[in-house]
Order: C-alpha cells, then sequence, then structure tokens
C-alpha cells in the first residue's frame, strides 16, 4: 500500500517549489562584470531605506550547479534581505552544459575547473566592484550565505585557505567574512554521494567517479576544516532534496576538526522555504544573518 506519510511529503515539498517559483523576479540596482564570460556578473541590491553604511550579504544561488537555475530564482531573496536593511550581492557562476548527459536525464552539474574559477574570482573583485556599485556596502562586513548547490559554493568559499598547496583558488590568508550562512547546503560531498543527492549531480560536478576521489579534496567543504570563520547552517527537516543528514554530517565533520559549526533545524520545513519570502523559515534566516553580520 502507498505510504500516506510519504505522499503528503512529496506533495508538500512540490507546494513548496511552486511557492518560491512563483515569486516576480527583482531587478537589481546595479550590475557589474567580474570576469568575459556573460555568467560572470554579480547583481546588486541597495538596502531600502537605509543610506548609511551596512554590511554586505553575498548570496550563491542553488540548482545543482545545472545551467537551468540561475541566479534569477534568488532575486526575491536578494530583495527580502535589501528590505531587512542589508546590502546584498548576487552572484552568478559558470554552471554545467545545458545539454543533458549522453544517456541521461537531467543538464550536466557544474564545470570543473569553471565552476570553481568564476566563485574565486567573483570574491577576489567583489570589494572593488562593490565599492563602485553599491557605496552603502561595507566589505569589511560580509556575510557569505547559499541555498543548496550554493551553500556548497559559500562554505567553499570560506575555506580557500586551507585548499591544498599549489591549488589556484587557494589564499594566503582567511577571506575577510564575518562569517557563513548555509541554508540546506551540499556540504559534504561524500555523504551526498551515498545518498544520491540530486541525481548524480556531485561526481558530475567534479568530473566523474575517478575524479571525485582526486579532487575532492579541493571541493569538499567536509574535508576544509577546520575554517576559523564563524558559520551556521540552516536546514528543514523535512528536506527531499538535501537530507539533513548531509549538512549533519559536515557538522561533525567541523567537530572533530575542533570548530563549531551552528545548525538549527526546522520543523516541518522543506528544500524551498529557506529562500522563499512567503515563508518563515526565511525569517530565520535573516535572523541568522544578522546575528553574524551586525
Amino acid at each position: 500500500m502507498p505510504d500516506p506519510a510519504a505522499h503528503d511529503a512529496v506533495a508538500r515539498d512540490a507546494a513548496e517549489a511552486e511557492s518560491v517559483f512563483a515569486h516576480p523576479g527583482v531587478l537589481p540596482d546595479a550590475t557589474a562584470a567580474y570576469g568575459e564570460h556573460p555568467d560572470q556578473v554579480i547583481d546588486f541590491y541597495a538596502p531600502r531605506g537605509n543610506q548609511e553604511r551596512v554590511p554586505l550579504v553575498v548570496v550563491l544561488h542553488g540548482g545543482a550547479w545545472r545551467a537551468p537555475y540561475d541566479r534569477g530564482h534568488l532575486t526575491p531573496f536578494a530583495d527580502f534581505l535589501a528590505r531587512r536593511g542589508f546590502a546584498v550581492a548576487n552572484v552568478e557562476y559558470r554552471r554545467g552544459s545545458a545539454i543533458p548527459q549522453q544517456g541521461g536525464g537531467a543538464p550536466v552539474a557544474g564545470r570543473w575547473p569553471e565552476t570553481f574559477d568564476d566563485v574565486a574570482a567573483a570574491m577576489d573583485a567583489l570589494p572593488a566592484l562593490v565599492a563602485d556599485a553599491l557605496p552603502q556596502a561595507d566589505a569589511r562586513r560580509i556575510v557569505v550565505t547559499g541555498h543548496s548547490a550554493g551553500g556548497h559554493l559559500a562554505l567553499w568559499a570560506a575555506a580557500r585557505h586551507v585548499l591544498p598547496e599549489g591549488s589556484p583558488w587557494r589564499l594566503p590568508h582567511p577571506p575577510q567574512f564575518r562569517g557563513v550562512v548555509a541554508l540546506a547546503p551540499i556540504a559534504d560531498l561524500v555523504r551526498a554521494v551515498e545518498l544520491d543527492v540530486c541525481g548524480g549531480a556531485i561526481l558530475q560536478l567534479l568530473g566523474g567517479e575517478e575524479e571525485f576521489k582526486k579532487r575532492r579534496e579541493s571541493a569538499d567543504p567536509a574535508a576544509l576544516l577546520p575554517t576559523g570563520i564563524a558559520t551556521a547552517v540552516v536546514q528543514g527537516r523535512t528536506d527531499l532534496t538535501v537530507p539533513h543528514a548531509v549538512p549533519e554530517a559536515y557538522v561533525d565533520a567541523a567537530a572533530r576538526a575542533g570548530e563549531m559549526v551552528g545548525l538549527t533545524l526546522l520543523e516541518d520545513v522543506g528544500h524551498f522555504p529557506l529562500i522563499d519570502p512567503a515563508a518563515d523559515a526565511c525569517a530565520v534566516v535573516a535572523e541568522e544573518i544578522a546575528q553574524l553580520a551586525w
């Protein structure tokens, strides 16, 4: 017999997804390029009703690093944060090809090394770009947040100073972030592969199973610990896209490395309410960001 609870969970997940994608896009106040590729751009949102210097929230969108999902679906969330008084930078980056993988039904996830090249380049270019595009933003008070695959990239961006020696993305010093708030992040790549999160997207991101073994140490936030940067994870307990076991594995890895990562598990919340301005969970996210930013 069908499991009524499972059916209800799937129905709720579909309703949550429909809600977040139903919001109309919000145009930015400014856009700047950090490279020559069309995807190498950052949209800026000015703090609404506040002309004083305010913290800058950098947001990285999810979508399994796949081409059909761009920063557009995160613009209502960016506007939500701007209405909360933050300056916001919504980063675009190169994702996988729009053409499905041979024998597969979904577009390829991510590009190696371009996805990581772009996140690193965007973060490095951000202080100069924001000074021109959004003078209200205080680049000394940056909080990075990201949802799902974007949560993975946010955690990775905060760990570049602990990348292996010789990595082209390695920083000599920790990035000047106030903190990271990762939303339903694909934070432990090994655990995510075990659970087949996003239908094989993790292996595609790193170039296949053999490449995964070699590249994981340069791409997996759970392998890049401790960072020394304040980190919080917000996760829905009923998330069907990124099960809470994935970020919990990251939190456990951080503890083994001697670092405490905050974990907020929200009851009866799935994957999408965290970035849905109409959902109570989104207000929780804003409060987590505020605790680190101000």
